[in-house]
């Protein structure tokens, strides 16, 4: 069982920055894919950017050169560095684990990009 807590959402202006953080409590986090996603009311959840147990690394389309996934396997944490916030960046982050047919998600962390 994996618990996963995230933080770092809030308000912030077009062409700002936030950094995402996600903790995962128990052992063994370095053998979990992690990834992020978000959601807009409406609309599915939506990949992210994710990273593999080796450090490989993949982003959506809209976020390429601009949000950053890393993870710190001796903090049991997975960032993601977002930078050049647009309003349609405006969602709920949630953080996954993943491991073969195992999924864990966090309960998401509000982000609003707004003048």
């Amino acid at each position: 069982q994996v618990q996963l807590v995230e933080s770092g959402g809030g308000l912030v202006q077009p062409g700002g920055s936030l950094r995402l953080a996600c903790a995962a409590s128990g052992s063994a986090f370095s053998i979990y894919v992690m990834a992020w996603y978000r959601q807009t009311p409406g609309k599915q959840r939506e990949l992210v950017a994710l990273i593999t147990v080796s450090g490989g690394t993949n982003y959506a389309d809209s976020v390429k050169g601009r949000f950053t996934i890393s993870r710190d396997n001796a903090k049991n944490t997975v960032y993601l560095q977002m930078n050049s916030l647009k309003p349609d960046d405006t969602a709920v982050y949630y953080c996954n684990a993943g491991f073969g047919r195992t999924a864990y998600w966090g309960q998401g962390t509000q982000v609003t990009v707004s003048s």
